[in-house]
């Protein structure tokens, strides 16, 4: 009897706790599962793409670092990246990263890592173009991945956007005539369009004046600020041991350092 009494208080002494806020952390939950597990896109080099099945970029190599420090597994799902931005703020998956820029609107619906680097969205003509500037593009039809900010961009500010769910079909769209321009990250676009102009007699070309600039960084559920905190610790350490940025050089990209504030 006095070992059934021991047992039930035990059971009782639980479920108080968890009644009284013993949830496990997010941080112990990715420990315990010894993985953290990341939805991205890798349609977007350099940051994340496909070699063969397995997916690889400058992203990629950052949130392996990362999981070395906190000494768990990197597990990488494959999605279209808006669903990578509903499905964090659902809270499907621990981390978001597919290029993720910070701003306010999605402040609101989840949490941002201390940012990597800064990215500017670029606009792509076809060489030739009559459109040299920004402010040519107004009136004309623009090309955008969906989800992205330079859709939301474009939109709010009154340009004529067919959105796409890879950049590949939104430079088709570029390429084919559907659309005037294309608009999309700087270091996507420079790696997108030489390997385009590589292989095709008619040329790409991205212009000089860059539509935002805006900083870039890793994405998570509202809730989850142990984990947030513990990899700003991680992150914190490559950015300042020159990890990040020769990451970066690695992939042949131009490295622009996040402001201080």
């Amino acid at each position: 009897m006095k070992k059934v009494i021991a047992c039930l208080l035990a059971v009782a002494f639980v479920l108080m706790m968890g009644a009284c806020g013993g949830k496990t952390s997010k941080l112990d939950e990715v420990k315990a599962a010894g993985k953290l597990v990341v939805a991205t896109s890798p349609d977007f080099p350099p940051f994340e793409y496909l070699d063969g099945t397995n997916v690889i970029g400058i992203e990629v190599e950052i949130m392996e670092k990362i999981c070395e420090d906190l000494g768990v597994e990197l597990e990488l799902t494959q999605m279209a990246f808006e669903s990578v931005l509903t499905g964090i703020v659902d809270n499907k998956f621990d981390i978001g990263m597919s290029g993720i820029t910070v701003d306010e609107d999605r402040k609101k619906n989840a949490l941002f890592t201390d940012p990597y680097c800064l990215a500017a969205q670029a606009i792509v003509v076809t060489e030739g173009s009559a459109i040299a500037s920004k402010a040519d593009l107004e009136g004309k039809k623009v090309s955008v991945q969906t989800g992205t900010t330079a859709e939301k961009f474009t939109l709010n500010n009154g340009y004529q956007v067919s959105s796409f769910e890879a950049n590949s079909d939104a430079e088709m769209a570029l390429v084919t005539g559907k659309v005037d321009a294309w608009v999309i990250d700087d270091l996507t676009a420079a790696e997108m369009v030489a390997a385009y102009n590589a292989e095709n007699e008619t040329k790409l070309v991205i212009l000089d004046e860059a539509m935002t600039t805006e900083p870039y960084a890793f994405m998570t559920a509202l809730g989850n600020d142990d984990l947030i905190a513990a990899i700003n610790e991680s992150l914190q350490k490559l950015l300042a041991d020159g990890t990040v940025k020769a990451t970066f050089e690695k992939y042949n990209a131009p490295y622009t350092a996040p402001s201080a504030n």
